[in-house]
């Protein structure tokens, strides 16, 4: 979905990564994670869309790629557990385990990195962050995408209730159009408050789910593309 819905995520961390000395390689046959239909209890079509992630990639894997990195917070919490979700499968269960042992977001990535020669990136900018549920709670990753921007010179201002769900969360939106929009609303409200110039986020179905032409919501790591040929 982010592929066609907000092409330029991806090409904003291939920018990011290149930028950082990192190499970046496209596996063209990887798709869909499988995160929606493993929602759905649709486990057979779920366990087929990842095994075919994994064919995918494993060339690579056996090239000695060093991550397999995750633009959408919802799509690697879902890979991060390809190896427990795969588990009995006799074909896949190892090779799921090496998958999910190298996933990682794109903020483990960058927050590896020596970020020093960035430091005023974004210098007088005020960036709301809407940290997903699947970054804070499925990949327990609270604070890092705060403390990248903070260290490049963003202020992050705290966001209240922030561990309540967008409403967004996979295929709620859909089931529970009511609910979600209540959350929606409230979120939004809380992203606001402190009247940033940004709100940004870290996973595809939050920033569809928020975003609207009169308050735009894009992913964190555009904002860095944007700046970094300024420094």
């Amino acid at each position: 979905m982010q592929s066609v819905s907000s092409p330029q995520t991806n090409l904003a961390a291939a920018k990011v990564l290149d930028k950082l000395a990192i190499s970046l390689l496209e596996a063209p046959t990887a798709g869909c994670c499988g995160a929606l239909a493993q929602h759905l209890s649709a486990e057979k079509k779920a366990a087929l869309q990842m095994q075919q992630n994994i064919d995918a990639w494993w060339p690579y894997i056996e090239q000695g790629c060093e991550a397999i990195v995750m633009t959408a917070s919802g799509c690697g919490s879902t890979v991060k557990e390809y190896g427990y979700l795969l588990r009995n499968d006799k074909a896949y269960a190892a090779k799921a385990a090496k998958v999910s042992s190298l996933c990682k977001d794109i903020a483990e990535v960058i927050a590896a990195e020596d970020l020093s020669a960035w430091k005023n990136l974004g210098a007088g900018n005020s960036i709301a962050f809407q940290c997903p549920c699947s970054l804070q709670h499925g990949q327990r990753l609270s604070g890092v995408v705060e403390s990248i921007l903070q260290q490049l010179g963003y202020t992050t201002p705290v966001v209240s209730d922030a561990h309540i769900c967008c409403g967004s969360a996979g295929s709620y939106a859909l089931l529970q159009p009511e609910l979600s929009q209540q959350l929606r609303q409230h979120k939004l409200n809380a992203l606001k408050a402190a009247q940033p110039d940004k709100i940004v986020t870290a996973n595809i179905g939050c920033q569809l789910h928020l975003s609207s032409k009169e308050q735009p919501v894009n992913h964190w790591i555009e904002l860095l593309a944007e700046q970094i040929d300024n420094v």
